[in-house]
């Protein structure tokens, strides 16, 4: 079986590219990386610095283009900023809304160019990191379960039923995610969470400090904590 992993190079994507690697072997495994408008490179950076560990073959498409009516606080050309706290303070504050760095309907965009090409290129499933602290509170309905349910279903049926989606984390927490990935020797080393781009991670950000947690909850220290 040939497997298309969605790799953002953050710590959920890269144990998927793992998981993916383990199971089925490098050659079999794809790591597709997409960029949307974000602020920075860093993830994609990181993406090329797994898909390199692993020895997977590396695609890279931009469709930048579809957010440009958007002004999520996570893109190129928002003058919103990048909220500096836990999910859980944001989520108090939109009332049940998506959170400000919530880009619009990114994972249905990403998982429909993921099908498309695995299809072109011989894949059956793809993997991608969605996980249940990203979709609690609606923060990031994209992430949900029945969201997933829901775009195995298009995608099976879209593909002639040759291509199922599978999100392994999406009932788990960031720090199972991290504890699987441990298990596996995932390089969280090469992997980029923040949402800022600059030279060490901001720490505050909501991902920062839901990855920070994930590695305190499975007793060790986050690699890249020591640059903060």
């Amino acid at each position: 079986m040939k497997v298309m992993v969605l790799s953002s190079g953050g710590v959920d994507s890269t144990t998927a590219l793992a998981m993916a690697v383990d199971k089925y072997g490098s050659k079999n495994v794809i790591a597709l990386s997409i960029s949307y408008g974000q602020k920075h490179s860093k993830e994609i950076q990181a993406a090329d610095k797994t898909a390199e560990y692993y020895g997977t073959e590396h695609i890279k498409m931009d469709i930048s283009s579809v957010f440009d009516y958007s002004n999520c606080s996570l893109l190129a050309h928002s003058d919103m900023a990048i909220p500096k706290e836990s999910y859980g303070e944001q989520i108090k504050k939109t009332g049940g809304a998506p959170v400000s760095t919530y880009v619009p309907f990114r994972n249905g965009l990403f998982l429909s160019v993921a099908a498309s090409i695995a299809l072109s290129k011989g894949c059956s499933q793809i993997y991608y990191g969605a996980h249940a602290d990203d979709s609690a509170g609606n923060a990031y309905p994209d992430c949900s379960p029945v969201f997933n349910d829901a775009m195995n279903k298009a995608i099976y049926e879209g593909s002639g039923r040759q291509l199922t989606v599978k999100a392994p984390f999406v009932n788990m927490n960031k720090a199972q995610v991290v504890g699987i990935g441990l298990k596996l020797g995932v390089p969280y080393e090469l992997t980029w969470s923040c949402y800022e781009g600059q030279d060490r991670p901001c720490g505050v950000c909501g991902t920062c400090i839901d990855r920070i947690s994930a590695f305190k909850a499975n007793g060790v220290k986050d690699p890249l904590e020591e640059l903060l």
